[in-house]
C-alpha cells in the first residue's frame, strides 16, 4: 500500500509540474546541440532537476522585464585569448545564448549589496565573506550596478531586488561580466 501511494504521489507530482510548464521544451534553454548535451548530461538524475532551474522567470509580452537567476548567470564558460594587457592570453567570458538574447532588455535581479569604493556598489550572489572578492565565487556571481539618478545610500550585505537593463561584457577583462544598467531598486531598499 505504501508503495502505490508514493507512486501515486509521483505521477500527481509529474502531471501537475508538465501541465504548468515547469518542464521546459528542449531547445527552450540551450540553443545549440551541444549546450543541450550538456543539459542533458547535467540532468539525468531527473528530467526536469537541471533544465528547469535555468530557466527565467518570464513576464507577459507588455514589456515586463525578465527575472535573472543567478545559476542562469553561472551557466558560463571561458577561453584564453591574448590581450595588449595580458600578452600571454588571459581568460575571457564566453556569454551563454540566453544572457544574449536579454542584452539590453529590462530584468529583475536580487542579490546583496558590496561597496566597491565610496560612490559605487555592485550586486552579488552571496554575502561580502563569502564573494568573489574573497576567492570564494567566480566573476559571475556578482554584477556591476549603475543607478538610474542619485546612488542611494546602502549597506554592506543589504539584500535588494533591482530592476534595469542587462548588460554583458565578454571583451574587456578589466570590467564586470555582468551589468544592470538604469537600476533602480524595487524590494529592500530601506
Amino acid at each position: 500500500m505504501r508503495k502505490f501511494s508514493i507512486f501515486l504521489v509521483f505521477i500527481v507530482v509529474f502531471i501537475f509540474v508538465s501541465r504548468f510548464g515547469l518542464i521546459p521544451k528542449n531547445n527552450e534553454i540551450a540553443s545549440s546541440e551541444n549546450e543541450q548535451e550538456i543539459l542533458q548530461q547535467a540532468s539525468f538524475f531527473s528530467p526536469f532537476s537541471i533544465e528547469s532551474s535555468f530557466r527565467s522567470e518570464k513576464y507577459d509580452n507588455q514589456g515586463n522585464p525578465d527575472t535573472l537567476t543567478w545559476k542562469l548567470l553561472g551557466v558560463i564558460k571561458y577561453i584564453k585569448k591574448p590581450d595588449k594587457d595580458y600578452p600571454d592570453g588571459v581568460m575571457f567570458p564566453i556569454i551563454n545564448s540566453e544572457l544574449k538574447a536579454k542584452n539590453k532588455k529590462r530584468i529583475v535581479m536580487s542579490g546583496f549589496i558590496i561597496p566597491i569604493d565610496n560612490v559605487s556598489y555592485a550586486l552579488s550572489k552571496n554575502v561580502f565573506a563569502s564573494c568573489f572578492f574573497c576567492g570564494q565565487a567566480g566573476p559571475e556571481t556578482i554584477m556591476g550596478i549603475k543607478f538610474k539618478g542619485t546612488t542611494p545610500k546602502l549597506k554592506t550585505d543589504q539584500y535588494v531586488t533591482l530592476e534595469g537593463t542587462f548588460r554583458y561584457n565578454d571583451n574587456d577583462v578589466n570590467d564586470w561580466i555582468y551589468h544592470i544598467d538604469n537600476a533602480i531598486i524595487v524590494k529592500g531598499g530601506k
